[in-house]
C-alpha cells in the first residue's frame, strides 16, 4: 500500500505501530556491506567490525519480528569470500561459531526459525554442524524465517539449477516442453521461500554482488550509506518507509 505524502514527509522516525498500518513487506533481504571499513575507521582489526554487524544483525532479526516480516535472508558470507586472507577466514569463522551458539536459545523462544542457503561442500564439516544443529532446533519455528545465505553465490546457484534439471530431462524425469520457468526455481537453494520484496544494501556501494539474482527480478532495491555496525532499528525502519512509497507494478500498468 502507497502511504500518504503528508505522512511520509512529517515522520522522519517512523514507529513500528505507524508502519504497521501500510504494506509491510513479507520478505526482506540485506547485504550487510562496511563491517571491515567500520572497523578500519575506528583503527581497530577488521573482525571487530565483523562483531558489531554480528549485534547488528541480532538487532533486526528483533525488528522483523516486530513488524511482521515472515523472511529475512541475510548474506553473511559469498562464495567469493573464502578467497580472503586465511586468517581473516578463521576468525570469521571462529565468530560465526560463537554468535550461532549464543543465539540458539534466543531464535528458540522467539520462534525464529534458521535456514542455512548455500554450497554446504563447501562448508568445513564443523562449522556446518553447528549450522545444521541450529536448523534441526528451529525447524518447527513459523513466526520468522532467518535465511543466513553462507558460502553462496547466485551464478553457482544458478548453474547448479541447470545441471540438476538437464541431468533429470537426460533421465526422463523432467518434460521440459510441458514446464515453465517455474519448475527452474524448484532446484535452487532458495525453493519454498518467496521473492524478497525489499532488497537492502548498506556502505555506499551500488551492486548486488552475486547475490539472489534469480530471485530479485522485481525486488525493490534499497541503498543507504551507512555502514552495516551502525544500520540499526531507525534505520531499518526508514528503509521500510521508502519501501512504501514505491508503486509495485510487475511490468503491468
Amino acid at each position: 500500500m502507497l502511504i500518504s505524502t503528508s505522512f511520509f514527509k512529517s515522520c522522519k522516525n517512523p514507529s513500528i505501530e505507524e508502519l504497521k498500518k501500510y504494506g509491510i513487506p513479507k520478505h526482506v533481504a540485506v547485504i550487510m556491506d562496511g563491517n571491515g571499513r567500520w572497523a578500519t575507521s575506528k583503527k581497530l582489526p577488521r573482525i571487530f567490525g565483523h562483531k558489531k554487524g554480528a549485534e547488528t544483525l541480532r538487532e533486526t532479526v528483533i525488528t522483523c519480528k516486530d513488524l511482521g516480516i515472515k523472511y529475512l535472508t541475510a548474506y553473511a558470507f559469498s562464495n567469493e569470500n573464502w578467497q580472503r586472507p586465511r586468517q581473516e577466514v578463521l576468525e570469521l569463522m571462529k565468530l560465526f561459531v560463537e554468535v550461532l551458539g549464543r543465539e540458539l536459545e534466543g531464535l528458540i523462544r522467539n520462534d525464529v526459525k534458521l535456514n542455512l542457503i548455500g554450497l554446504r561442500e563447501l562448508i568445513p564439516s564443523d562449522i556446518l554442524a553447528v549450522f545444521e544443529n541450529a536448523e534441526e532446533k528451529t525447524k518447527h519455528n513459523k513466526t520468522l524465517v532467518f535465511n543466513i545465505a553462507f558460502s553462496y553465490g547466485s551464478r553457482q546457484e544458478i548453474f547448479q539449477a541447470a545441471k540438476k534439471m538437464a541431468f533429470l530431462y537426460r533421465e526422463g524425469l523432467i518434460d521440459l516442453e510441458k514446464s515453465d520457468h517455474n519448475i527452474f526455481e524448484d532446484y535452487l537453494l532458495t525453493a519454498g521461500i518467496p521473492y524478497p520484496d525489499l532488497l537492502i544494501r548498506t556502505s555506499g556501494e551500488y551492486r548486488l554482488s552475486n547475490f539472489l539474482l534469480w530471485q530479485i527480478a522485481y525486488t525493490e532495491l534499497y541503498f543507504t550509506k551507512v555502514l552495516w555496525p551502525d544500520f540499526g532499528r531507525k534505520h531499518f525502519l526508514l528503509a521500510i518507509k521508502d519501501y512504501q512509497q514505491r508503486q509495485r507494478r510487475f511490468g503491468k500498468l
